[in-house]
């Protein structure tokens, strides 16, 4: 079911992007700080959006999965991390 989602997903991206590659294919200048490209907008759009969407995952692993981890791994030095039968106990416990 997932591999056919992904599938499903990643076709849909690939159509996405050729057509926003085609539908704006004029060159547009980026002046940077210290260097200036000449690239199709489309190239310019989809990498901005890229660019966004890998910050997007980094701001949110760094600001909700970090603490939650960190979180856990206080929770389970507090409590040992071993159950009264010698196992690894449950969160949720």
């Amino acid at each position: 079911m997932y591999r056919i989602a992904f599938i499903v997903i990643a076709a849909l991206a690939v159509v996405a992007g050729l057509l926003i590659g085609t539908l704006n294919s004029e060159v547009a200048s980026l002046a940077l700080l210290w260097l200036r490209l000449e690239w199709p907008l489309g190239l310019i759009l989809l990498c901005a959006a890229a660019a966004g969407l890998v910050l997007g995952v980094l701001l949110a692993w760094l600001f909700s999965i970090l603490p939650l981890r960190a979180r856990l791994r206080k929770a389970l030095r507090k409590d040992n991390g071993f159950g009264s039968a010698g196992t690894l106990k449950a969160i949720d416990d």
